[in-house]
């Protein structure tokens, strides 16, 4: 048995979706890939805000708000696996939260209850996006839907990430690997 190479891996990549996906946790989804390895893959969606702020997650975890314009960042669907858990995707930080993960140089994963408190008061880190639930692919799923023509993948930007309207990341995401979207079609087909 031959052994994979780790290079072909899509850890801090992109996906996104073909317009062929139409689940509505994926139709248009660009997804932030946090784990890719032999056993599958683990992402978060970062353009499919929720009918949720910040706010309501701060009263049902009795959570007190410094400021009330924090209370108004919109919540994103991460995907439809355990859309209770909360996850933070952040610039890196001064502050050691107690659950977090280094993705790259410019990009962290926290979960612990401690960065939603420190957000709370506006001490959070600078650049974040909060989401429930996350994606996930069972080993080697991702790499046959990838065939498939489901996805695309891209390197992940910043800007991407945390600075752009989410109804604007597809197709700048598209945009950023020189694909022009009105050439895109929601018909598979392989040569």
């Amino acid at each position: 048995m031959s052994e994979v190479n780790p290079s072909v891996y899509l850890n801090n990549q992109f996906l996104i979706a073909m317009p062929l996906l139409t689940d509505p946790y994926f139709a248009h989804a660009v997804t932030y890939i946090c784990e890719h390895n032999e056993n599958g893959a683990i992402g978060i969606v970062i353009n499919q805000p929720l009918e949720l702020e910040l706010a309501e997650v701060f009263k049902q975890m009795e959570i007190e708000v410094a400021d009330s314009m924090i209370g108004n960042l919109p919540v994103l669907c991460g995907g439809p696996m355990h859309p209770e858990r909360g996850f933070v995707l952040h610039t890196p930080s001064e502050i050691a939260w107690r659950s977090s993960l280094e993705m790259s140089s410019e990009i962290c994963v926290t979960t612990s209850r401690d960065i939603l408190q420190a957000i709370a008061k506006n001490e959070g880190p600078k650049e974040m996006l909060i989401s429930l639930g996350y994606a996930n692919w069972a080993a080697g799923q991702l790499e046959q839907e990838i065939i498939n023509n489901f996805w695309l993948t891209a390197p992940v930007s910043t800007d991407i990430l945390f600075k752009l309207p989410f109804n604007k990341r597809w197709e700048a995401a598209i945009h950023s690997i020189g694909v022009d979207i009105s050439k895109l079609s929601d018909i598979a087909g392989h040569s």
